[in-house]
């Protein structure tokens, strides 16, 4: 039983299912790691409700091949997280400081290119179409100055009529 566990290049917990463990890896949602943790049951013999430090050098690498190319596992092609790649034009499924990378060249190079969402990644704005009048401002806050109330007067001159 092994405290510490690499996955990916994440260190995570020993005590944490292989589901759970898979699942904190950055690329990795729900979805994909209870599709990984089926086919980690039906492919590679490996139960998922197993703790992640219990397995074997040789189980952990067989973890490490299924979530570099999941599809090789029978993972289907929309769970992928980069369909037609850009560069290679194939579908892959990238994680971990690979994912922040092409995350970053993918906006660079709509920045670069003049794209519309280059331009509104470029001035910091919304990209996805939303609502700007309200929402996500940046800077300063102005705030509310009250007026100053009206000082009282001379009380009224009181009238003689009667």
């Amino acid at each position: 039983m092994t405290s510490v566990i690499r996955i990916s290049g994440k260190d995570v917990n020993g005590s944490l299912s292989v589901e759970r463990a898979i699942d904190s890896v950055k690329g990795i949602g729900r979805d994909m790691a209870r599709a990984m943790s089926y086919a980690l049951e039906n492919k590679l013999e490996i139960d998922p409700k197993d703790e992640i430090g219990s397995l074997s050098e040789e189980n952990i690498a067989k973890l490490e091949a299924l979530i570099k190319d999941p599809q090789k596992y029978g993972i289907p092609r929309f769970m992928l997280n980069r369909n037609k790649d850009f560069e290679t034009g194939k579908d892959v499924h990238v994680v971990g400081n690979d994912l922040i990378f092409a995350n970053r060249q993918d906006v660079s190079r709509d920045v670069t290119l003049r794209t519309w969402r280059g331009a509104r990644h470029q001035y910091g704005q919304k990209v996805r179409g939303q609502h700007t009048r309200s929402t996500g401002r940046t800077g300063a806050t102005m705030g509310v100055t009250k007026k100053q109330a009206v000082k009282p007067g001379a009380p009224a001159a009181k009238s003689d009529k009667k």
